[in-house]
């Protein structure tokens, strides 16, 4: 199975969704300096923590490192992110989880930017923290995600 180079066209989408339906994952990459990878690499980590390592490797092929803002590339099914982004591996692998839910959408031919679509994959997020935290064993681990669950419940009542 060759998973497309680019998916932009209605065409790559719909085989991109054909290979995935079939049970495709890719080999997730993970490219820049050795501190960002060890950093990535505490993030996916705690994916695999969770559970939810299959579906990241589904919708990501790529993590790069780059100079910039933290995005989802969704024509080269991959992920920026700076390493100011990586400092924290537990929000990191909570922020993996947005992209590749938004990701998802994207193959799924939702509408995967806007409010709406925002707060899904938020609440995909925050699905992602709860799990984390009652799988994980270390203390510090579950704290965190207690803090990084109850900063979305507050900022969520601003809406």
């Amino acid at each position: 199975m060759e998973f497309p180079e680019r998916i932009y066209t209605t065409k790559e989408v719909e085989e991109a969704r054909r290979l995935l339906e079939k049970g495709y994952r890719h080999c997730l990459r993970v490219q820049g300096s050795p501190l960002f990878k060890q950093k990535v690499e505490k993030a996916l980590a705690l994916i695999g923590v969770a559970g939810y390592l299959d579906f990241l490797r589904m919708y990501i092929r790529r993590i790069e490192e780059i100079d910039g803002v933290t995005q989802l590339r969704q024509a080269d099914v991959s992920i920026w992110a700076s390493m100011y982004a990586v400092e924290n591996p537990v929000d990191l692998a909570s922020v993996f989880i947005q992209k590749a839910n938004t990701m998802r959408e994207y193959l799924e031919g939702k509408l995967y930017y806007g409010g709406e679509a925002e707060k899904r994959s938020i609440e995909k997020r925050k699905e992602f923290l709860e799990t984390l935290k009652n799988k994980a064993k270390e203390k510090e681990i579950t704290e965190e995600c207690e803090r990084l669950l109850n900063m979305w419940r507050e900022s969520s009542m601003v809406y």
